[in-house]
């Protein structure tokens, strides 16, 4: 009967021991490159240390006098030619608009910046301010004869500005508000949105653009905005060139061509201290019509945490840095010197078999995918980690943050398990 008992129990040991391997081999940690072996480029990217910009930047300086240009409307009365001498000019009054009443019957500039009037040729107005361009009409009359000096009237004024319709495309949900109130709008409600909108003139820039969108991007888009000009043959031929780099296989430039093309222009939010964006021209920021402002969404930009931890798919912050530690604690464990515990795979069972791991995992490692799209394993002791800061890298988009017991304490786990085992048998007995 003894020997019956011991046989029932050494089997069952055997069983257990067994599971634990063989459930403990997904937690053995992969042979990967020390964190300190690493070069710089690829410890991460940091964000914490960038600032916003100089919103000034966003908008152009508009002059002290509006100067007029083409599709310009202009409120004209000149006695005797636009209008009878009997009665007085019309007044329009201007819907919507910031404009004080206009005088006369509406003309419009013409694309080349001229004026047709009446009995005249053409006149070149495009740049002149409003009273600059009275005169010329004034002084072209009289040169031809039709007005007699001392006795012209003649009334110049804006009717309606000339407008710039763009397009804004936005993959955030809310941003204005969500920006203005720090709230992260996520899940099955987000989806974007396109809005066409009239910039009149020296109004027409980045940012009046989002201003009357939403304003600046919230916290569920990247801190960027792009701008995509050109035509529709521009976007065919380089959307045909990107697809034959790709094609050839893997092409680490077609990023840095996309960002070279003049038709795009990406405006960053927030810039590294001490290195203004000298690259950015009040050109880049002034929108014409046909243009599209892109703002993007940063929902990939997440990371995953698997192994002992469960596996979760996590977003990144926006405007701080993520380190592993950072990371594991967002993933739901705890850090302490000496242990890495709390939401673990198996509820902090070990090989899952019922009984709790004596050793926590120390050794974390992070799939990390290179610009040619390979990946990398980086090997951190959490443990170190703690102490030098050289060990906690950066979690970036796309990473895959697995937690895990090195080779000893799985086996250190698998002894004192069996220990325990075997005391819980013999207390049967």
């Amino acid at each position: 009967m003894t020997n019956n008992r011991h046989f029932r129990a050494t089997a069952l040991l055997i069983a257990m021991l067994c599971g634990t391997a063989l459930s403990g081999c997904s937690s053995i940690a992969l042979n990967g490159v020390p964190a300190s072996r690493l070069p710089r480029w690829m410890l991460g990217e940091e964000r914490a240390s960038r600032q916003p910009i100089n919103l000034i930047r966003l908008r152009q300086d508009p002059p002290a006098v509006y100067q007029l240009g083409p599709r310009d409307v202009l409120g004209i009365y000149i006695q005797g030619v636009l209008g009878s001498e009997e009665l007085p000019p019309e007044v329009h009054f201007p819907v919507d608009s910031k404009l004080p009443p206009a005088l006369g019957y509406p003309i419009p500039i013409r694309e080349d910046g001229t004026l047709a009037l009446p009995l005249i040729s053409p006149v070149k107005i495009s740049g002149m301010t409003l009273s600059q361009a009275e005169k010329e009409v004034r002084d072209t009359y009289l040169r031809e004869g039709i007005l007699v000096p001392g006795r012209d009237r003649i009334l110049v004024t804006l009717m309606r500005k000339r407008t710039y319709q763009v397009v804004v495309v936005r993959e955030d949900l809310g941003s204005g508000q969500a920006a203005q109130q720090g709230i992260l709008i996520a899940g099955p409600s987000k989806r974007g949105n396109a809005f066409t909108v009239d910039l009149p003139a020296y109004e027409n820039d980045v940012m009046h653009a989002l201003a009357q969108t939403g304003g600046l991007p919230g916290l569920d888009a990247k801190n960027e905005v792009l701008i995509l000009r050109g035509t529709f043959a521009d976007a065919q031929s380089r959307d045909g060139i990107i697809n034959e780099m790709v094609n050839v296989g893997p092409y680490n430039g077609a990023d840095d061509w996309v960002r070279k093309n003049p038709n795009i222009i990406r405006i960053p939010l927030r810039a590294e201290p001490g290195r203004p964006l000298t690259q950015l021209t009040e050109d880049d920021i002034i929108l014409n019509t046909g243009d599209i402002v892109f703002i993007e969404t940063r929902e990939r930009e997440v990371f995953y945490t698997g192994g002992v931890l469960q596996g979760r798919e996590i977003p990144l912050p926006r405007d701080y840095d993520l380190d592993v530690l950072a990371a594991i604690s967002l993933a739901g464990g705890t850090v302490s010197a000496g242990a890495t515990q709390g939401s673990l795979a198996n509820n902090g069972q070990f090989g899952g078999g019922g009984m709790r791991s004596a050793l926590p995992p120390t050794q974390i490692v992070v799939l990390r995918k290179l610009p040619n799209g390979s990946t990398i394993p980086i090997k951190i002791n959490l443990n170190r980690a703690l102490v030098d800061s050289s060990q906690r890298i950066l979690v970036q988009p796309g990473d895959y943050v697995m937690l895990q017991y090195t080779p000893a304490e799985l086996v250190a786990n698998m002894i004192l398990g069996s220990i325990s085992f075997q005391y819980f048998i013999n207390r049967i007995q």
